[in-house]
């Protein structure tokens, strides 16, 4: 897929796009009258953590995916386990990798001081993740808000829908297809990968013993190689953490692309986008690596794209008053402590 193609695809997405949020009640304003000040409030308390945890930016673009990709973007992701609810927070893709939940509820604390019982958690992890994307010097967009929160969660679909690190790209492409999401939204939003972590445990394999075969991956950089040897010795501790983006980590740019071209992909899912032989993605990681403009306008595309995937709206639903419990649920169950990882683990593909 060329340049041309490229911005065919996107106008394809605006069109789609501005249809979808008609139909499913989504408004950019929203909470002008009823929480005029959400994007600010959320925006301060992000810049504030951020100054201590820079990684928290990734954290939170990634919990907004994972929320999405099983059974919409509802905050089911944010829901405890409970008598009545397993929580998605303990599905394999999240355990003990997740990060960001204890950040979410200060947001929601501070937003519900403003503006109580009005601004669902669902917009706030969407709101979250673009400003997170804007603090990382990377872009802006409009966000589409009137999400409501789910009453359920679904572990699962979890287990079965969020994309795993070693991913071939047609198993990638599957579990994009399956969201509505082709194959330009995949690499677009893979780009995230501009910034975050990952643990050793999710690419170790490719250093040491590459699908069996006691020998690295052979379309893995051999400094990279070597780099990561030594942050990830064999047998190691997996939960050491590097760098997804080597050469520029907490900036989110057009850097990840580039190196994917010259094999500095960092996990197997990433690399996959340039090194499947034949790959029609080849031609759109070539494009984007040149043109950081048009990575930034397929970036936003597909995050508004992804944002809407399921959304509960007008009576559906609810608006949680915390987070962590549907309401009236947080002290009359058996709740279990939220899973809230120390470590950024990046088990997906974004």
């Amino acid at each position: 897929m060329g340049f041309f193609t490229v911005k065919v695809a996107l106008c394809c997405v605006v069109v789609l796009l501005l249809g979808a949020f008609s139909d499913a009640q989504l408004d950019n304003s929203f909470y002008k009258d009823t929480c005029p000040k959400v994007h600010s409030i959320v925006r301060e308390v992000l810049r504030n953590v951020s100054k201590s945890d820079p990684r928290i930016l990734a954290s939170l673009i990634r919990l907004h995916f994972h929320d999405c990709f099983v059974q919409g973007c509802d905050a089911s992701i944010l829901l405890n386990n409970t008598d009545t609810i397993a929580s998605e927070q303990f599905a394999l893709p999240n355990n003990n990798s997740i990060r960001g939940l204890d950040v979410v509820n200060q947001i929601k604390t501070a937003v519900e001081s403003a503006c109580p019982g009005i601004v669902s958690c669902a917009d706030i992890l969407a709101l979250a993740a673009e400003i997170s994307s804007v603090l990382a010097h990377g872009p802006d967009w409009k966000v589409p808000l009137g999400r409501r929160d789910s009453l359920t969660a679904n572990q699962t679909l979890a287990l079965q829908n969020l994309p795993g690190p070693t991913f071939t790209l047609d198993e990638l492409k599957a579990a994009f297809l399956k969201q509505g999401l082709n194959t330009t939204d995949l690499v677009a939003l893979s780009g995230a990968h501009t910034i975050g972590r990952a643990q050793c445990r999710f690419f170790v394999d490719r250093l040491y013993n590459f699908s069996g075969t006691n020998n690295p991956d052979p379309t893995l950089n051999t400094t990279l190689l070597q780099t990561l040897r030594v942050i990830c010795p064999n047998g190691g501790p997996g939960t050491t953490l590097t760098n997804l983006d080597q050469t520029t980590p907490d900036t989110f740019d057009s850097t990840y692309f580039s190196n994917l071209q010259s094999q500095n992909g960092v996990l197997q899912s990433d690399q996959e986008l340039f090194s499947t032989s034949g790959a029609d993605t080849i031609a759109i990681v070539n494009s984007f690596s040149s043109n950081q403009t048009l990575f930034y306008e397929n970036f936003k595309a597909s995050m508004i794209k992804m944002s809407i995937i399921g959304v509960l709206t007008g009576t559906q639903g609810e608006v949680r008053t915390q987070c962590n419990f549907v309401n009236g649920a947080s002290s009359s169950f058996t709740a279990l402590a939220t899973k809230e990882s120390t470590e950024d683990g990046m088990v997906s593909s974004i």
